[in-house]
């Protein structure tokens, strides 16, 4: 096992009818700026149900935060922290939005032109670059990405997407009530449950280093999100299943899997591209990209997918490559069982626009990727032409 540090300050206070422990967590003289996004919680009702449980609070609205949240509408947001002297954020949403707020109560703090803050990637930007943030918390409405626990972001800037990082960035609080799911689309929900189940997998689906628990608590993640799947989305008040959604998701990415292992972020890099370039869906690119990847890797990835196969899927009687070939198409039916296409032609995508994905993972400086920097954009390509 490797050394690591692990840190996560975010307190969690999960289950239903949780919203009035706000008031406990915001300071009664906070000036409050409430983030959220494209209507819905505001359709429903949430924000003024939140907006009573802050009372007297001076509270402001920013609506309108949209998937992969865009620098330019995050600049607006801070406009206004700035103008009007916020000293309490609440992300109201799912991950786009918590992500969001997170690059707020970075930029709000910045002198300089914040497009430098997009330039650190994986690396969490320095104390002496941004020396404090706005504080803020959460409230969760979509179980997805783990960004209410944990101190990342990822925000969209011209044709790329970019990883924040900070340690001052983690949500002070975070609400997860899983009721609060109910109102979503189904694909929403399908989406979610993709993208925790590939958080795990790119921290788990690597290489040995004797990470015992790390191992075993992964599984565990993975082996509840095939269990609760199908149910999550089609049945949308079954609250056992959705509550264990939402805390399957948070857990996936929260730090606690990934302490002390190797990790492969390749399946989310290369998912990025295909969102700004085709408009695919965060959660759909990497049901694309996870089968095609350890397809290409099985060999360098043999001993995790063995380990994949036995644990998480229970394959026991085919000989090691029939056990690698049958762990991977359970991935994909998997996926596809949540109504979800796995690969680009499904979508519209044509053979020879492989090379623009390319092109843009060589743009973005991508050309290095996975566990052991051996996927470079020729890799990069074997990859989205299998997924083809």
């Amino acid at each position: 096992m490797f050394n690591f540090d692990f840190y996560n300050p975010t307190r969690i206070i999960f289950g239903k009818d949780r919203l009035e422990e706000i008031n406990k967590y915001v300071p009664a003289d906070a000036i409050v700026f409430i983030t959220y996004g494209g209507g819905s919680a505001k359709k429903s009702g949430l924000i003024d149900k939140i907006k009573n449980v802050l009372g007297k609070r001076n509270i402001h609205e920013f609506g309108g935060i949209e998937p992969n949240p865009r620098y330019e509408t995050l600049m607006k947001a801070v406009d206004v922290v700035k103008k009007e002297k916020i000293n309490f954020i609440l992300a109201v949403g799912g991950g786009s939005v918590i992500d969001g707020t997170k690059f707020i109560t970075l930029a709000s703090n910045y002198n300089a032109d914040a497009r430098d803050l997009l330039k650190y990637g994986f690396m969490r930007i320095p104390f002496d670059v941004v020396g404090k943030v706005v504080p803020f918390g959460t409230v969760l409405t979509l179980p997805a990405t783990g960004s209410e626990m944990n101190n990342g972001a990822v925000i969209s800037y011209e044709h790329g997407k970019f990883p924040v990082m900070s340690e001052l960035t983690y949500p002070t609080f975070s609400i997860l009530d899983p009721t609060l799911t109910f109102t979503l689309p189904e694909i929403q929900v399908a989406n979610g449950i993709v993208d925790a189940f590939v958080h795990t997998t790119e921290q788990y689906l690597t290489f040995p280093v004797n990470g015992k628990l790390q191992d075993r608590m992964a599984e565990g993640i993975l082996q509840t999100l095939i269990e609760i799947g199908a149910p999550a989305v089609a049945e949308k008040e079954n609250y056992d299943v959705r509550a264990n959604h939402v805390w399957s998701a948070t857990l996936a990415l929260n730090g606690l899997i990934g302490a002390g292992v190797p990790q492969d972020w390749t399946t989310h890099m290369i998912g990025h591209e295909l969102t700004a370039l085709f408009g695919i869906d965060h959660g759909q690119t990497l049901a694309i990209v996870l089968p095609a990847l350890l397809q290409v890797k099985r060999q360098q990835k043999k001993a995790k997918l063995l380990q994949y196969a036995e644990r998480v899927w229970h394959i026991e009687n085919e000989n090691d490559e029939e056990k690698i070939d049958l762990a991977i198409q359970k991935t994909s039916e998997f996926f596809e069982s949540l109504g979800i296409k796995t690969h680009l032609s499904e979508y519209g995508i044509k053979a020879d626009e492989i090379i623009n994905v390319v092109n843009q993972l060589k743009v973005h400086g991508l050309t290095a990727l996975s566990e052991t920097q051996d996927i470079t954009p020729d890799v990069s390509k074997k990859i989205l032409e299998t997924a083809f």
